[in-house]
C-alpha cells in the first residue's frame, strides 16, 4: 500500500502563535521552493490579537534570525525595546515604611563557572542582592543603558537580551514576512464547520469565502474556543487553577508623559494583595496591565489596584478585560491535529511564558513532522510527552514565586503557599535545596525551559535558605574577589553603553549591522 504523503499544512487562526507556527513550518520546509508543500494560514478577518503580554525571551532572538526577519526591521517596525530582566518588585514582603524589596530575573547567565560565588553568598549575602554577585546586568538594568551598541552586530549584544513588542504590529510584521519571504498562503475567511474524518483527525475545514480545504495537517491556533481540539476533537483540557491562582488580567495603554521620557530595560513586575501589575515600556506608550485571581479580588477592586499604581495618568484611559484559561491540552497532537497557542495551553504571563511556548512548540513541531501520515502517532506520542514535560516545568517555575513570598498581606499570598497547592516535584525541589545548593544535575532535560540560571536567580533574590557546608568553602577570599571584579566590569561596561531610548532612536536612524 502506498503511503500518504504530508504536503498540505493548514494553520487555523492567526495572531502571533498562528503566525510563529505557519512560520516554522514554511522555513523547514521551504515551501517558497517546493510547490509540493503548502502552508496555508487560514483566519477570520474579524477577530482581533488578544495580546495579553508584551514580553518575549532571550530565545526570540534565534527565532527572528532563523526566520530571516532582520533585527533593525522588528525594531523599527513593532515598537520595540530591549529587555535584559524581569524586576520583582515587593513580591518577598509588602512594602513598609517606604521601602521596598526588590530582586531582578537577569538574561544573563550568573557567573558561576569555574569558582562558584553561590554557595560563599548563601553564607554571608552582606547586603549584596545575589544579582549583582553573579552577573553585571542588574547594574546595568537600573542604570537605564541598553544590552549593545551600534557596532554589536544584529541579535548580538554585549549582554543577553529580549524584546518588548507590540502584539499587534508583531502579528502583521510575521504576516507580511510569511507570506511574501516564506510563501505562505494567507486567507481572509470565517470557519463554517470543521469536518473530522473519522479516525481521531480533521478531515478538512469548511469557510465562508474560501470553500472547503482539506489538509494533512491541521494546526489549531484558534485561541481559548480551541475549536479543532476541544469543539471538534474532543481533547480534554486539563486545569491548572488549583495550582496558579491568576485567572484574569487587566490591561491598559499609557501614554508617556514626555516624548523623552526613560524607557525601563526591563519588565517590572509588582506584587499586590491578589496578584501582580506587569508595567512594560514600548517605545510611543507603556503597557500595563493587573494580573489577578477572581477568587480572591473582583473586577472592580483590581481596577482600583491598578488605576493607583498608575495614578494620575490613568485618568480617562480605558481598561480591557482578558480572561485566562489556566492549564493545558490532554494531548496537544491529536490524530493530524496539534493545538498550539492558547488552544494547546496557558498559564498567567509572568517570565512571558506563553509567546515562549507557543514559539518553543511550532519549531518542534517544524522539526518533528514526519513526511508520511502513517509515522503520525509515533510522533504524536513523542510530541505530546514533550509537550506536557514543558507546561509542567512551567508550572513548577511560575509556583515558586509564589511559594518563596513571606507576604501575610491577603488569602491570596497564604492560599498560593497552601501544601496541597503545590505540585509535588517542586516540593521535592525545594526540600532538597534547602540541604543542598541547586546544580545543573536537577535539570537534565533541555526541555524544561527554566533551568538551573533561573532557578538560582529567584531563589535567592527571594531569600531562600540553602544550608551550606562551611567547612567545605576555602576559597572565601577569591569568591570576594570575583564579585568584586564583576562590580568593577559593571562599572567599565556602563561607560560603553547608551541610555535605551537613545540606543533605540540611533537604531531606527542608522540601522544595525547585518550577521
Amino acid at each position: 500500500m502506498a503511503q500518504q504523503g504530508i504536503r498540505r499544512l493548514i494553520v487555523v487562526g492567526g495572531g502571533t502563535a498562528g503566525w510563529l507556527a505557519a512560520s516554522h513550518l514554511a522555513r523547514k520546509f521551504r515551501v517558497n521552493q517546493h510547490p509540493t508543500i503548502s502552508v496555508t494560514l487560514v483566519e477570520s478577518p474579524n477577530i482581533p490579537t488578544i495580546g495579553v503580554g508584551e514580553g518575549t525571551v532571550p530565545t526570540m532572538r534565534q527565532t527572528l534570525h532563523w526566520l530571516g526577519i532582520r533585527e533593525t526591521d522588528f525594531i523599527r517596525q513593532c515598537d520595540v525595546t530591549f529587555k535584559q530582566s524581569i524586576k520583582f518588585i515587593d513580591w518577598l514582603r509588602p512594602p513598609a515604611g517606604g521601602q521596598s524589596h526588590a530582586y531582578h530575573h537577569l538574561f544573563d547567565y550568573p557567573a558561576i563557572q569555574g569558582l562558584d560565588p553561590t554557595p560563599y553568598w548563601c553564607q554571608d549575602p552582606g547586603g549584596t542582592p545575589y544579582a549583582d554577585a553573579v552577573s553585571v546586568q542588574a547594574h546595568l538594568c537600573e542604570q537605564g543603558l541598553g544590552p549593545k551598541t551600534l557596532m554589536h552586530p544584529e541579535f548580538g549584544g554585549a549582554t543577553a537580551y529580549a524584546y518588548h513588542l507590540d502584539a499587534a504590529k508583531f502579528s502583521a510584521l510575521l504576516t507580511e514576512h510569511a507570506v511574501n519571504q516564506l510563501g505562505v498562503n494567507h486567507v481572509l475567511a470565517e470557519v463554517t464547520e470543521v469536518v473530522a474524518d473519522g479516525n481521531g483527525g480533521i478531515a478538512a475545514i469548511v469557510t465562508d469565502r474560501a470553500g472547503t480545504l482539506e489538509g494533512d495537517l491541521f494546526v489549531d491556533c484558534t485561541g481559548f474556543s480551541a475549536l479543532l481540539a476541544e469543539q471538534t476533537l474532543k481533547v480534554p483540557f486539563i486545569d491548572k487553577s488549583d495550582v496558579l491562582f491568576v485567572d484574569s488580567a487587566l490591561a491598559i495603554q499609557v501614554p508617556y508623559e514626555r516624548a523623552d521620557a526613560p524607557i525601563p530595560c526591563h519588565t517590572l513586575s509588582t506584587a499586590t494583595h491578589s496578584g501582580w501589575i506587569w508595567d512594560i515600556g514600548l517605545t510611543e506608550r507603556r503597557g500595563v496591565g493587573h494580573v489577578y485571581s477572581s477568587r480572591h479580588c473582583s473586577d472592580e477592586e483590581a481596577e482600583r489596584v491598578l488605576r493607583a499604581y498608575l495614578g494620575p495618568v490613568a485618568e480617562g484611559l480605558s481598561c480591557r478585560k482578558i480572561a485566562m484559561k489556566v492549564g493545558y491540552r490532554e494531548r496537544a497532537w491529536q490524530g493530524n491535529c496539534v493545538a498550539i497557542g492558547l488552544s494547546g495551553g496557558f498559564v498567567e504571563p509572568l517570565e512571558a511564558t506563553g509567546l515562549l511556548v507557543f514559539d518553543l512548540t511550532a519549531r518542534m513541531l517544524a522539526e518533528m513532522l514526519p513526511g508520511q501520515r502513517e509515522a503520525m502517532p509515533a510522533v504524536a506520542k513523542r510530541f505530546n510527552l514533550r509537550v506536557r514535560h514543558s507546561w509542567d516545568r512551567v508550572i513548577d517555575f511560575i509556583k515558586l514565586h509564589y511559594v518563596l513570598s513571606q507576604r501575610e498581606d491577603s488569602a491570596f499570598w497564604r492560599d498560593n503557599r497552601a501544601p496541597e497547592s503545590i505540585p509535588q516535584s517542586l516540593k521535592d525541589n525545594l526540600a532538597y535545596w534547602q540541604q543542598q545548593q541547586p546544580s545543573g544535575y536537577d535539570f537534565a532535560s533541555n526541555l524544561s525551559i527554566f533551568n538551573l540560571e533561573n532557578y538560582l536567580y529567584v531563589l535567592y533574590g527571594m531569600e531562600f535558605d540553602t544550608e551550606v557546608c562551611a567547612e567545605r568553602l576555602d576559597q572565601g577570599e577569591a569568591a570576594r574577589q570575583k564579585m568584586a571584579q564583576l562590580a568593577q566590569q559593571a562599572e567599565r561596561l556602563a561607560s560603553q553603553l547608551l541610555p535605551h531610548r537613545q540606543l533605540l532612536e540611533r537604531i531606527r536612524q542608522h540601522g544595525l549591522q547585518k550577521v
